[in-house]
Parts: C-alpha cells; sequence; structure tokens
C-alpha cells in the first residue's frame, strides 16, 4: 500500500493564473488539467458561462512533488492565501475509509466520503485543529 501527502489549493477563480505563475516560478509541469466545462453537465445547476474554464482540479509536478489546484472553494470563508489543505491519497479504498472516519472524529464532513467517477473514495473533512483534507483513493 502506497499513501502520499499533497498539498492542495483552492483559488477561488484564480487557478490558470496560478498554474502559469508556478509553471514559470518553479519549473512546474502541467500533468493533468480538468475543467468545470469539461465535466458532465448538471441540468439542475447549469453552470455559466464564465466559469467553464475554471479549474475543477489540476496537477502539477514540481521536482518530485505534486501540486493539486482547484477554483472550487470548501464552505463559503474564502481568504486569500489561507486555503491551503492536504490531500491523502491512497491506492487502497479501504484505507481511504479508515483515514477518514479517523480525521472527521471531532472534526466535520465537508463533502462525505463516497465513489465518484474519479475515484473509488472521495471525500473532504476538516479535523478537529481546523486542518482541511481530501481523502482520495486511487483508481
Amino acid at each position: 500500500m502506497k499513501t502520499s501527502l499533497i498539498p492542495f489549493l483552492e483559488m477561488n477563480g484564480n487557478a490558470n493564473e496560478a498554474i502559469d505563475f508556478y509553471v514559470k516560478a518553479l519549473e512546474a509541469k502541467v500533468l493533468y488539467t480538468l475543467r468545470f466545462g469539461d465535466m458532465p453537465e448538471n441540468p439542475v445547476s447549469p453552470l455559466p458561462q464564465e466559469k467553464k474554464e475554471w479549474v475543477s482540479f489540476a496537477i502539477l509536478k514540481i521536482g518530485e512533488s505534486e501540486l493539486h489546484l482547484t477554483d472550487n472553494v470548501t464552505g463559503s470563508d474564502y481568504q486569500k492565501g489561507t486555503q491551503v489543505t492536504i490531500v491523502v491519497q491512497t491506492d487502497d479504498k479501504e484505507k481511504a475509509a479508515q483515514y477518514f472516519e479517523a480525521l472527521k472524529e471531532g472534526g466535520r464532513v465537508n463533502d462525505p466520503l463516497q465513489s465518484s467517477f474519479f475515484s473509488p473514495a472521495y471525500g473532504n473533512v476538516t479535523d478537529p485543529f481546523g486542518v482541511t483534507f481530501r481523502i482520495l483513493a486511487k483508481k
């Protein structure tokens, strides 16, 4: 089993600009980008045209490390520079569930752990110390 911790930046509409900046400043390589406009449309809540180019999820490789970015914001209290979360990525779905259950104890569930089109187990939880973790089992 392999587990890694990855910094995750919530950019509130500035992810494209941040990606360009990190490519130049840190010689980052863009490994993956999924834009909101690339995702299946939700007929109940259509995506505004101006958000179609926003980044739902991106992976940058900087040296031997990864940096993940999104334009999504957990909760509604965005303050520039404070929306850094930690991705706990594992190749074991049961281990992802174990981490999620342990971190939510005394904390708050932001997104319940469930399967999605990109992961067999994904959830977002804030621990009792105010640190937000995104738990992700790789396919």
